[in-house]
């Protein structure tokens, strides 16, 4: 009796290590086939991303942070005027991401079927006056850049800096006749940091850039005008799966803290 116990219980022993080492295997096997399921794919090549001349600071930061991510990946940015940039898109020019500085012009882009999907609101961004360094004309509101022989820049309106300048005017009840009318942002604050105008009216987030150059002067107006920034995978987009990735990037943690500090509301 004795034996034939230990040889019974010797065999269930075996029995139950044989079940154990096939429960092992077969776990084994489904989490590797789990991990291989849920390992995305390399990313490499080139994404092309149209953006608001605004952006190019936090971009570009954004950009170089994509990079060393994803090894084998470039990113090439166009920036530039929000409407300039809708009109290439639309005109065929090849690019896998469009961010804007307006709904309405990323409307162009949608209007025409050059988008894919929906457009996502990723930042927000006010206006701010952009004074000398210093502000030795004093200016301290809107309604100071109305002062006889100031030499005021505004963007154009048809690009969103300008169309939220004219809105945040009207809100006030003030006309401004500006010596000129710039096709970007950027090109705006140029003039300011050359010294070939007194002040412009450009976003909180080109003053921050600007640093020491130029002063900036908030004004209550400019609650009136806030612009949101939508972003956008393009329909025809050469490299779709990189391009979805650093959209992603733009709405991460990471990304909205790059936004912030530049001076970005969030979305």
């Amino acid at each position: 009796m004795i034996t034939r116990s230990v040889r019974l219980a010797g065999g269930t022993v075996a029995a139950l290590l044989a079940l154990s080492a096939c429960s092992d295997s077969d776990t084994s096997s489904s989490s590797s086939s789990d991990s291989s399921a849920s390992a995305s794919p390399e990313l490499s090549g080139t994404v092309t991303v149209f953006a608001a001349a605004s952006l190019q600071e936090s971009f570009t930061t954004l950009g170089k942070d994509f990079e060393k991510a994803h090894p084998g990946t470039k990113v090439t940015f166009s920036f530039g005027g929000s409407d300039t940039l809708a009109a290439s898109i639309t005109g065929g020019a090849p690019a896998d991401v469009f961010a804007s500085a307006s709904p309405k012009t990323m409307a162009v882009v949608t209007d025409a079927k050059d988008a894919s999907g929906t457009p996502v609101t990723f930042a927000r961004n006010q206006l701010e006056i952009a004074t000398l360094p210093g502000n030795p004309d004093k200016i301290a509101s809107l309604k100071d850049l109305t002062k006889s022989g100031l030499k005021v820049v505004l963007c154009d309106e048809t690009v969103p800096c300008g169309a939220a300048a004219q809105k945040a005017l009207d809100a006030s009840g003030l006309k401004l006749t500006p010596v000129s009318y710039e096709q970007d942002v950027k090109s705006a604050l140029t003039k300011v940091e050359l010294k070939e105008a007194d002040a412009a009216v450009v976003y909180k987030t080109d003053v921050n850039a600007a640093g020491d150059k130029v002063e900036g002067v908030d004004f209550p107006e400019s609650a009136e005008a806030i612009n949101d920034y939508p972003i956008t995978l393009l329909k025809d987009a050469p490299n779709a799966a990189a391009a979805k990735a650093f959209i992603a990037l733009v709405q991460s943690a990471e990304g909205q803290q790059v936004l912030t500090t530049a001076g970005f509301l969030k979305p």
